[in-house]
């Protein structure tokens, strides 16, 4: 059964495995709001524990935002979890301040020794650079998009890469999403580089960005709702996109991404399991009547289809 809880809406999550529990992280507001569409500004991160990846239990909240004034004293949004050589595991998230009304998105960190308790390291740790990405108030857009940092190493590129929900400077309103990126020789000095995707795919913005490697091949998962697509692709629905890639650390070619899942499904993740195999768990987002759910999904196996695409297994969207 998905994961639902009575009293609060949840969305976005990530994930970590110790070994012996995986746990994931996921925003989280109060049903008491009443319109879940408040929900983001009223957000804290939970957490919770399972031996399976189907039975989850319910631990206390990883973050809250902090004291101002700070990058993140309004909300702590989206991230990811890695474990450092030092043994630290460290949460990357994203981060927004009430100076800037909430439009300005910055990555932060925090750091734990057992993935319950966080302490939150100074910050910010990266911002979008002029340069390359589009900052609020320079385009036709509601906020400036630098979130949902996904952290990970490649075997033999020295350093590690961090991913992020960007837009560039260049293009059209509704066609200017691309995947931002910032490396780290250490985890806590990092340097904001080009974009490793090009404007013009058919994307506003490409949320919660994730790479993986499925078999021996590598694939690039985002999402985006059809009201953040281009005009060319707004027609086919939004949810859930992968695109196969030739190398995790870039660049990828937006302009071959397909569906895995309608916009039922939002901010997808792959997530590894024990036994080798992979699944996708995203948050179920609207019901046959447009409405708001706010759960985490069951795992769904994904498998590389006959056409060299990423696919869910799921006779849901076999049409896609």
């Amino acid at each position: 059964m998905p994961y639902t809880l009575a009293d609060v809406w949840t969305w976005d999550m990530w994930f970590a495995d110790d070994g012996a529990d995986y746990h994931v992280f996921y925003l989280k507001a109060s049903r008491a709001l009443g319109d879940p569409n408040r929900r983001h500004f009223h957000v804290t991160v939970g957490h919770a524990v399972s031996s399976d990846l189907r039975s989850w239990r319910e631990v206390e909240d990883a973050l809250i935002a902090s004291d101002g004034p700070a990058f993140d004293d309004f909300t702590t949004w989206t991230g990811s979890v890695v474990r450092g050589a030092d043994g630290l595991w460290r949460m990357f998230y994203t981060g927004t301040s009430r100076a800037d009304g909430g439009n300005v998105q910055r990555v932060g960190v925090a750091a734990s020794t057992n993935l319950y308790t966080w302490q939150k390291q100074p910050g910010p740790l990266t911002e979008a650079d002029p340069q390359w990405y589009e900052k609020f108030g320079t385009g036709d857009w509601f906020d400036e998009a630098w979130r949902d940092p996904w952290v990970f190493e490649v075997p033999g590129v020295p350093g590690w890469q961090m991913l992020v929900t960007a837009r560039s400077i260049h293009g059209s309103a509704d066609d200017r999403g691309i995947i931002g990126h910032a490396t780290s020789p250490d985890l806590s000095t990092w340097t904001v580089q080009p974009p490793l995707s090009e404007p013009g795919a058919g994307f506003g913005q490409l949320e919660v960005p994730q790479v993986a490697q499925i078999d021996g091949r590598h694939v690039l998962i985002f999402s985006c709702l059809p009201g953040e697509l281009s005009a060319s692709r707004r027609e086919g629905g939004g949810g859930v996109w992968a695109v196969p890639i030739d190398r995790p650390e870039g660049p990828y070619d937006i302009s071959r991404a397909k569906r895995l899942t309608d916009e039922s499904l939002y901010a997808g993740r792959l997530v590894h399991a024990r036994d080798g195999r992979w699944f996708l768990f995203a948050f179920l987002n609207v019901d046959e009547n447009g409405q708001f759910i706010g759960a985490l999904s069951d795992p769904l196996p994904v498998s590389w289809g006959p056409d060299g695409h990423l696919r869910v297994d799921d006779a849901r969207f076999a049409h896609l």
